[in-house]
């Protein structure tokens, strides 16, 4: 493939200097990458506020309320949070009714039998922004455990109200395939932390309500597309990070089939495919370790109308997934991608991420 490599952004009031590089599937030659939020410690993901403002959470256990005009406060009265390794207060969700309600979703890591486990809260956020009333823990793993990682934890809403969410692994691979217990699960409850009625599971006695599919090592990337279609994307061991097309009882095959070894450099499991195991859209080999995922309208490039955006933490960039059959046709690679944690659209149709690294929230615009 061929790059090309844009010219350096003129200095502009808070626009920072950024060579972009891309691939050439985009006509969008000149972006304009801009901080919004600076010196954030370790952010994790972030949500936009109908009154322009922002929510961002940081793992250590912040969730950090900005104003639209960027007064920054620590919100209050959250549930107790364990931050150790990968785990702390990971994804916010800022659903589409917060105007009458003013809910927010939260997924953390908590202690509880067993070790730590992912849990979900909901809580009121008040009017200027201050604290969390109201807060109560609506969702936690069945069952605890050791170690500290492989949490999973992104969070997505349908556009019936439930709530779809992410756990991973948590370093017991063979668990993934155990309908009985939480991890490596695609899950789907309630506003109130209940099982949807339509959930594959729902009535079997020896499997887990909550769970929509299963069979995942540890998925960090959960959006919908235009159509309505649930899309994850998860980091496999060394090699074999994936893009899959969710569906509902569906079993993602972890680690019975994966694309990739592991770090010993051992084959896992069976191979890349098995009857009764769905296979990843894409896949990288190397290993991306993928992280945020947000599906494009179209609003400010109509040519990425459809396209799929990915952080990478390993490499440093933004992928961009696009075509009849998806694949890689593009990254953006500047000194501001280190460690890509969340990637989202934001309302006016540029296109936010944040840096772990540089400990700061971006926005790209086009450049003109």
């Amino acid at each position: 493939m061929k790059y090309f490599k844009v010219l350096p952004i003129l200095a502009v009031i808070t626009v920072l200097l950024a060579s972009v590089h891309y691939v050439a599937a985009s006509n969008a030659a000149n972006l304009r990458i801009e901080p919004v939020v600076e010196k954030l410690k370790t952010p994790w993901s972030f949500g936009f506020l109908p009154d322009g403002g922002l929510l961002i959470t940081e793992r250590g256990g912040k969730l950090l309320h900005v104003s639209a005009n960027g007064r920054r406060n620590t919100v209050s009265g959250l549930p107790r949070i364990q931050s150790d390794g990968q785990g702390g207060l990971l994804d916010v969700l800022i659903p589409r009714d917060f105007s009458s309600k003013r809910e927010i979703f939260l997924t953390f890591v908590q202690k509880q039998s067993g070790g730590t486990g992912t849990a979900v809260a909901r809580g009121k956020l008040s009017a200027d922004g201050s604290r969390l009333a109201d807060v109560k823990t609506i969702f936690q793993m069945s069952q605890g455990s050791k170690g500290s990682r492989h949490y999973g934890s992104r969070l997505a809403e349908a556009k019936d109200g439930t709530l779809f969410f992410t756990i991973g692994d948590r370093g017991d691979r063979p668990s993934a395939q155990n309908l009985a217990v939480h991890n490596g699960a695609v899950l789907r409850i309630t506003r109130n932390g209940k099982p949807a009625k339509s959930n594959p599971f729902v009535n079997q006695s020896d499997a887990q309500p909550e769970i929509w599919s299963y069979g995942h090592r540890n998925p960090q990337g959960l959006a919908f597309d235009l159509n309505g279609q649930l899309w994850s994307v998860e980091h496999g061991a060394k090699g074999g990070d994936e893009l899959n097309k969710i569906g509902k009882g569906n079993n993602y095959g972890w680690p019975v089939i994966a694309f990739g070894r592991h770090y010993s450099g051992q084959k896992i499991g069976e191979g890349t495919s098995k009857a009764g195991m769905k296979q990843p859209v894409v896949y990288w080999d190397p290993s991306i370790a993928p992280s945020g995922l947000a599906i494009y309208s179209g609003k400010l490039w109509p040519e990425w109308k459809g396209a799929f955006f990915v952080g990478s933490l390993k490499f440093d960039y933004i992928s961009i997934l696009s075509g009849n059959r998806l694949r890689e046709t593009g990254k953006i690679g500047t000194p501001e991608t280190r460690r890509v944690r969340d990637v989202r659209e934001g309302p006016l149709g540029g296109i936010w991420f944040l840096s772990e690294d540089r400990g700061t929230l971006y926005r790209i615009t086009p450049n003109n």
